[in-house]
């Protein structure tokens, strides 16, 4: 493997490999064919039937609840092989498992985990990740979509932003304020509420092959016992955003790898003055500076797998390999894309199109600013948000 220097994907166990490889062969046969083309159409690929067979949706999960128990390495290793073949399609497999399987399985009771978590790993349901909102993106600590209680219903209000599988999504994880000011989440059944729109954003030039929108939410009824009781704080559903940042981290190692394959292939073949490109020592720079970053974002990733595992993790921990590995891969591919010239410009490679998905993993679940922030909060003692 071009980008293992340190050997850590050969010394694997079984499973891992397994997993990593037949993602891997899963992409090439059901992403890379058609993704440029949904890509450039901003024609989202419709893949819940395909995730669910490969078993994407909720591998962590017991059995009992149509998981496969793998362990989050294994796991991490599936979404870096899927953002390989594209961020829209690691963000469906990661909202359906990070953030709203795992609040169901952390915050639900006994009969909601029964009621939808088979169904949500069997794709036979979509579901979907509402918190933040038009005013209150980072800020989402001071979120002001809010519901009240009447007769056996909850009367939510309010809006969402920013919301991926918003569109096609059977169930939304809503995240609102009760009236003691606690922030709670809903499990809201698009089939089973009143008064609710939903709005796609168009014109995207990142994650174009998946589907963003707009909840709006006035006076909708929605049952009871919906609520996840477990949940009392907004602490509850940045438990959930720790299981989908670790999943970016992975996924923004996969971008960095694929981007790098590319460049490195490129420079052996394409001759110029005589020789290899590869040969020169700009070129050569170049290279080497990807494949350290790499290896250390791997050793990272590795790493926090492991934490993940013994339930040793911290979301500092977590939040600075986001931030390290999205950094990587932009500035990798930024490279890379000028190693290959003006043939980095074409959608003849994934390059150009990892680097505008990007953009959206820079701000996606947490900016970079605010994971630096949380880091620096971490070892000062010291908030300066």
């Amino acid at each position: 493997m071009l980008t293992d220097y340190f050997k850590i994907y050969a010394s694997l166990n079984d499973q891992q490999s397994m997993i990593m490889e037949s993602t891997k062969k899963w992409v090439e046969k059901h992403v890379s064919p058609y993704i440029e083309e949904s890509f450039n159409l901003e024609k989202p690929l419709h893949l819940k039937n395909e995730l669910a067979e490969l078993g994407a949706f909720g591998p962590i999960f017991p059995e009992r609840y149509g998981g496969l128990e793998i362990d989050f390495l294994s796991y991490g290793l599936m979404m870096k092989e899927l953002e390989k073949g594209d961020s829209s399609v690691r963000v469906v497999s990661s909202i359906q498992t990070s953030l709203v399987m795992f609040a169901i399985f952390s915050f639900g009771s006994e009969e909601q985990k029964i009621k939808y978590l088979p169904k949500l790993a069997k794709g036979e349901i979509l579901g979907s990740f509402a918190m933040s909102e038009p005013n209150n993106g980072s800020d989402i600590a001071n979120l002001t979509t809010r519901f009240d209680y009447k007769n056996h219903h909850i009367v939510l209000n309010g809006s969402k932003l920013w919301i991926g599988n918003a569109e096609n999504a059977d169930i939304y994880i809503v995240w609102a304020r009760n009236s003691d000011g606690a922030v709670q989440g809903i499990v809201v059944e698009k089939n089973n509420i009143t008064n609710f729109d939903s709005k796609i954003i168009k014109k995207k030039w990142s994650f174009r092959s998946s589907y963003t929108g707009q909840l709006f939410f006035n006076d909708s009824h929605i049952p009871s016992n919906q609520i996840l009781t477990s949940t009392s704080d907004i602490k509850d559903a940045y438990k959930c955003l720790n299981i989908g940042r670790y999943a970016v981290a992975w996924g923004a190692l996969g971008i960095a790898e694929e981007c790098y394959e590319i460049a490195l292939k490129y420079s052996i073949e394409r001759k110029q003055f005589g020789s290899p490109i590869a040969g020169k020592q700009l070129i050569q720079k170049k290279l080497v500076d990807m494949i350290t970053e790499i290896s250390k974002a791997q050793l990272l990733c590795v790493k926090i797998g492991e934490l993940m595992v013994s339930e040793k993790i911290t979301y500092q921990q977590i939040s600075m390999v986001k931030r390290n590995n999205v950094n990587i891969a932009q500035e990798i591919a930024k490279e890379a894309r000028q190693i290959l010239g003006g043939m980095g410009i074409t959608n003849d490679t994934s390059i150009m199109r990892h680097m505008i998905n990007l953009e959206t993993l820079i701000t996606y679940q947490g900016t970079n600013e605010v994971h630096l922030l949380i880091t620096g909060r971490d070892i000062t003692g010291i908030d300066a948000f």
